[in-house]
């Protein structure tokens, strides 16, 4: 069995336990798929075990696993890329959203993740795909979001249920923070969205709501110029 084989096996069995054998039918078959038509590899589950070995803070913090590749593309189909002019991933693991924006229309994109080895991943993701898509920009900024502001060009963002409330309401304050400098349209895609009430807070509404297999939940939300 190739290594590859193996970590969807892993995958599935992680997924399956966690949650049910038919989310895993269902996300395996994606994955398989989507990593093949992105030429990724970012499969599997990763409780940041490596990051506690070393003394890093990871109570704020959910697991690693990535967005399955048919939500993203429903949410991708939902908005214009190419008409973005900066494209943020809060969380951003192992690129597979940047990836798949680029993929989309995005031309100019920033990842904020906290674990120095999925931003080593993310980088060689994302040079791989610069050499498939020339012409977009790219940086991975290897930062707790609690800490990085919002660029005030930033006008989509996405997140994959990345921390808990607290660090939530630090990312929703920068957000507003940066609105307030440059009033604009924000769209957010918020996957998993379990702290959707910390953005309704700074004026976000949802305008779109997509659930498969009743777990598989995704929103997005907008901020508009003047709330």
């Amino acid at each position: 069995m190739t290594m590859r084989l193996l970590n969807y096996l892993r995958y599935y069995l992680y997924i399956g336990w966690h949650w049910n054998w038919r989310i895993a039918r269902h996300m395996i078959r994606q994955e398989k798929r989507g990593e093949k038509k992105y030429g990724l590899r970012t499969t599997g589950a990763d409780e940041l075990g490596h990051l506690r070995k070393k003394g890093v803070d990871t109570s704020h913090a959910t697991i690693y696993m990535p967005a399955g590749y048919d939500l993203l593309e429903n949410l991708f189909a939902q908005v214009n890329l190419s008409v973005c002019r900066h494209f943020i991933d809060i969380g951003s693991g192992k690129g597979r959203v940047m990836v798949v924006a680029a993929h989309h229309g995005a031309r100019k994109i920033t990842g904020i993740e906290f674990a120095p080895r999925f931003c080593a991943a993310a980088r060689t993701q994302l040079a791989a795909t610069a050499l498939v898509i020339p012409g977009f920009e790219y940086q991975v900024i290897n930062n707790d979001a609690f800490y990085v502001d919002i660029p005030d060009d930033a006008d989509c963002l996405f997140m994959f249920n990345p921390f808990d409330e607290v660090i939530m309401s630090a990312v929703a304050d920068n957000i507003a923070e940066s609105h307030a400098r440059n009033p604009r349209k924000i769209t957010l895609l918020y996957a998993n969205p379990l702290q959707r009430e910390c953005l309704e807070d700074i004026g976000f509404t949802e305008v779109y709501h997509t659930i498969t297999l009743k777990y598989l939940e995704a929103i997005i939300m907008e901020l508009q110029a003047n709330p």
